[in-house]
């Protein structure tokens, strides 16, 4: 984006602070306040600048061309592949963190959510312990990891280092290293070490990068660097770079973290940024304000340093011009890591509404962090998270990186999985479009975070076309209902205002509606709807919609595309050559049909919004289908896999028919049409797994606990977790699981509802996974454990939370004491059967 559309720093700052998007509803809705209808502007009118080239130089002469003949580059606004705007979806997936058995149905889960490209840090330490002693085999296997990416069609974003955070010991570096030079600086003794590193890594991904027909497109660079030592600075991370690109790591694409007062040497790498919905490495342990430059956006300049999407220029030396670089961002919260003095929980909506945020804002690389949890490896030498006692500011658990994430740490979906879903498969069939289209502020903009009077809105437009942004949504701090809302917007060549008549935005909403939508030749001039996806059917194209809680569905279509149409329920009016059709009921049901005045059959579906998150897109040998189930989905070539805990059968409906051309591993009953659907239901074979438990060790009674250091930017001093002799203290639980099969499930899992301060699970003196209390459920699943817990048997130690303890857990979670001191009890310990249904296709 030029200077021309934004000139300065405070205004792109100023920019990013105003848009949070998309529908849903969560929390307590404020009181709304009496208001008169407000028509808002958008002047969405300039053209938008051509992309700028020639400025990035990335990868070598040959990295950008695989040699099948397709090209990935990188302009200032957007990637593209094979000379097309490209807006990929990325997430984050720590291969070294997963039981490398079960990699495979996650990369396949993680494709069913939406997700095109893997991102994945390579921690040295867990690589290369023992100096000397590389392991690249098991679960700390990359090359295998990046084969399987590969083999199910999602690219690979190696995030190398040398130091990369992420929450491990030393941020990545070996205890050896340590030792032996000064890290993160041109020094030769150091650099000697990180091209021998580098040179094992490129080894593995031998003939794995894309110039070699691989999936392997980018490489990051160092993580959050902003030394500027005379060894630092630009001339490091080019060094680094030219150390990467010599041991064969050569890519289309090199980036770097952008926050933290970053490093960002010009043209050689892309700034990414990005931005989470709290801040469990804050000192505070009370509820954060709304801060006033966004809940979502943070700049270097903040106390923090934190990571903000699309946050403000750097503080830095050089003369970064962002207005050269595409926004993309790499670590959009997914989920939260807990610390042990802050234990911050989130919602499916405060992920889903900063990643429409982000799209709202612009952004042409839509990457989280994290997407997939995990769980640390078993360290030879030390355990491997990171903690006070290592240098670190933070303490989180030995064992568990679950990070509420949208798939958690033993696979199960998130509820912020479907609500990121939604959105991902609207990227993924409109996203060419779209990425070419700069986002666009309103006239009037509120004044800052604290301002809940004026609506946050934007569009992103180009020429006549474009998509409205509504964020309504804040976190912890419902807004009130905006009433009686009109939008105009000033396009290329005409004025759209929308919709017909006032609407209210509910609070706690956020979603978006398209503008001169082309809906296979005819235009669709607004929808008050969301889209969500479409699908060819023989020689009529289905378009999926979103109705929106609490919106009345309207579609105004210009007339003079359609041949006819028609609408079974809603409610028709025609006004200067605009047909508005509204009143629509979500259905599974032909909203509206029409034929183009090309002669194209066109029909369009209006779901529900449990209906859409409820929806997964599949391609069965080369057909699309949509199927709607309560069930966990994801599919693997001409299979699908459904997976439920919940009812004792499953029901699914599958659009277009297919006649029951499949196998399934369940008898299978045809239970008639849901609309346009086919519906199926089949019953599973119920298990109950009869666990016991019982108390063998009460728990005794604990000091307060122990300050910790006072450390970097915080200057504060936050608690220390107990350490292993403390847990003498704990109270144990002896846990009796039968033998089992899994015939018919994917899994059982322990669902631990417990008080206490940290909850651990061990089988004889194995630490299998660890819990810091957050007032919610811990679950655990157990087939990864088996058969190891049927031998050994497990047991349960939950370390004592005083009344006085000084870490933070949500107030509406936090236990009632009922006046003692401290607590540690289960309330209940469940094993709750993953029911599994597989469907082949013939």
């Amino acid at each position: 984006m030029k200077a021309a559309i934004i000139p300065s720093i405070s205004r792109w700052i100023f920019l990013i602070i105003l848009i949070s998007l998309f529908s849903g509803f969560s929390g307590t809705q404020a009181q709304p306040r009496e208001q008169t209808p407000a028509l808002l502007s958008i002047d969405a009118s300039h053209t938008a600048p051509p992309p700028e080239t020639g400025y990035l130089q990335m990868g070598g002469s040959n990295a950008c061309k695989s040699p099948e003949g397709h090209v990935l580059t990188v302009n200032s606004l957007y990637l593209m592949l094979d000379n097309k705007p490209w807006l990929p979806v990325m997430g984050e997936f720590h291969f070294s963190r997963y039981p490398e058995k079960y990699w495979e149905e996650e990369i396949l889960k993680m494709k069913a959510g939406g997700i095109q490209i893997i991102s994945t840090y390579i921690f040295w330490i867990h690589q290369e312990e023992v100096e000397g002693q590389f392991i690249w085999s098991g679960q700390r296997n990359l090359r295998r990891f990046v084969e399987l990416c590969g083999k199910h069609g999602l690219y690979v974003y190696p995030r190398i280092g040398p130091w990369a955070h992420g929450e491990v010991r030393n941020g990545g570096f070996p205890d050896w290293l340590l030792a032996k030079c000064r890290t993160r600086i041109n020094d030769p003794i150091y650099l000697s070490y990180v091209s021998k590193y580098y040179n094992e890594i490129g080894k593995q991904l031998k003939g794995l990068l894309w110039k070699d027909g691989g999936p392997v497109i980018g490489i990051q660079i160092e993580n959050e660097y902003s030394n500027r030592d005379t060894n630092g600075g630009s001339t490091h991370i080019s060094k680094l770079k030219s150390i990467a690109i010599k041991a064969n790591l050569d890519v289309p694409v090199y980036t770097v973290t952008g926050w933290d007062n970053a490093v960002i040497p010009p043209h050689i790498v892309i700034p990414v940024f990005g931005g989470y919905p709290d801040e469990p490495w804050s000192g505070s342990i009370q509820e954060l304000a709304p801060d006033p430059e966004g809940v979502y956006q943070f700049h270097a300049s903040t106390p923090t340093g934190t990571a903000g999407i699309l946050q403000g220029l750097p503080t830095a030396p050089e003369n970064i011009q962002l207005s050269h670089y595409p926004k993309f961002t790499a670590e959009l919260g997914g989920g939260m890591q807990e610390t042990y003095h802050r234990r911050v929980v989130v919602s499916g909506d405060d992920i889903a509404s900063m990643a429409l945020t982000a799209i709202g804002s612009g952004v042409n690389l839509l990457g989280y962090y994290m997407f997939q949890g995990g769980s640390n490896p078993k360290g030879k030498l030390t355990t491997l998270q990171e903690s006070q006692a290592t240098g670190y500011p933070n303490d989180v658990p030995v064992i568990s990186y679950d990070f509420q994430a949208p798939l958690r740490e033993f696979g199960r979906m998130n509820e912020s999985f479907r609500k990121l879903k939604i959105i991902h498969q609207f990227i993924s069939d409109f996203g060419t479009g779209l990425a070419s289209m700069p986002s666009v502020m309103p006239v009037v903009v509120p004044k800052g975070q604290r301002d809940t009077s004026t609506l946050r809105i934007a569009a992103r437009a180009n020429g006549n076309a474009g998509f409205l942004f509504f964020n309504n949504y804040l976190r912890n701090y419902p807004l009130p209902v905006q009433k009686g809302i009109r939008i105009t917007i000033k396009l290329k060549s005409e004025t759209v205002t929308l919709p017909l008549k006032p609407v209210d935005i509910p609070s706690q909403s956020y979603f978006f509606w398209p503008m001169n939508m082309d809906l296979n030749g005819a235009l669709l001039k607004y929808a008050t709807a969301q889209p969500l996806t479409k699908i060819n059917c023989g020689d009529t194209i289905f378009y999926f919609f979103i109705s929106l809680p609490g919106i009345s569905s309207e579609f105004a279509f210009v007339d003079s595309t359609m041949k006819f149409f028609h609408s079974n329920s809603g409610f028709v009016q025609q006004i200067e050559g605009v047909v508005y059709i509204s009143g629509i009921q979500p259905s599974s049901k032909t909203a509206i049909d029409f034929k183009t005045q090309t002669g194209k059959q066109v029909k369009i579906i209006l779901l529900s919004q449990q209906q859409a998150y409820n929806s997964w897109k599949l391609t069965i040998n080369r057909i699309n289908q949509l199927l709607i189930t309560q069930a966990d989905v994801f599919e693997d070539k001409n299979v699908i896999h459904l997976r439920s805990t919940g009812p004792k059968a499953f029901t699914f409906s599958i659009f277009p028919t297919v006649d029951k051309k499949f196998i399934s591993t369940l008898p299978i009953q045809k239970a008639g049409m849901d609309g346009v659907f086919e519906k199926y239901t089949a019953r599973v074979n119920v298990k109950v797994v009869p666990l016991r438990y019982k108390e063998i060790i009460k728990p005794g009674i604990v000091s307060p606990v122990k300050m910790g250091k006072v450390i970097d930017w915080r200057n504060c001093a936050v608690a220390e977790p107990p350490s292993d002799s403390d847990f003498a203290r704990a109270g144990t639980w002896q846990i009796n699981v039968p033998k089992f099969k899994l015939k018919g499930l994917s899994d059982i899992f322990l669902d631990i509802d417990y008080s206490g301060d940290i909850c651990r699970l061990y089988s004889g003196t194995r630490l299998l996974d660890d819990n810091f209390f957050n007032g919610t459920m811990w679950q655990v699943g157990l087939k990864r454990f088996m058969p190891e817990i049927f031998s050994t048997g497990s047991e349960l130690k939950i370390f004592p939370l005083r009344n006085d303890a000084p870490v933070y857990i949500p107030k509406l979670l936090r236990p009632d004491f009922k006046g003692a001191s401290q607590l540690a009890n289960i309330n209940s310990i469940k094993a709750v059967p993953e029911y599994e249904l597989n469907l082949t296709f013939k």
